[in-house]
């Protein structure tokens, strides 16, 4: 099998303030959709990613936080396992945050071979 990233992507949105319920709903929800990932054993790593960052750019130039010149943000990823793209492409049917406007962009790894 090979292994693919899913990007999870979604447009910052300020006023957003969900209730308590609302999270966690949508805790679940993701719960739910990882669980069933996870039950058919594809899920390699994953991990929710924190607004805190900077980033390096040419002539070691460092801005304040990854977010300063984009309007979409990257609040996590998982790699899974899967016989091809379009195999990885079902597993990403029903992540949870395409019910908020948010996308998956799934991407094949290439190994780094040492």
């Amino acid at each position: 099998m090979k292994e693919f990233m899913m990007i999870f992507k979604s447009e910052i949105n300020e006023s957003f303030g969900p209730s308590p319920e609302q999270m966690q709903s949508n805790i679940q929800q993701w719960m739910d959709w990882f669980g069933g990932i996870a039950a058919q054993g594809r899920i390699v790593n994953a991990n929710r990613l924190s607004f805190e960052g900077k980033t390096l750019k040419p002539n070691n130039v460092i801005a304040d936080g990854p977010y300063t010149e984009v309007k979409e943000i990257i609040g996590g990823y998982v790699v899974v396992k899967a016989a091809n793209i379009d195999e990885a492409m079902k597993l990403a049917e029903g992540c949870p945050i395409l019910n908020h406007g948010g996308l998956v962009e799934v991407r094949s790894i290439i190994a780094m071979n040492s």
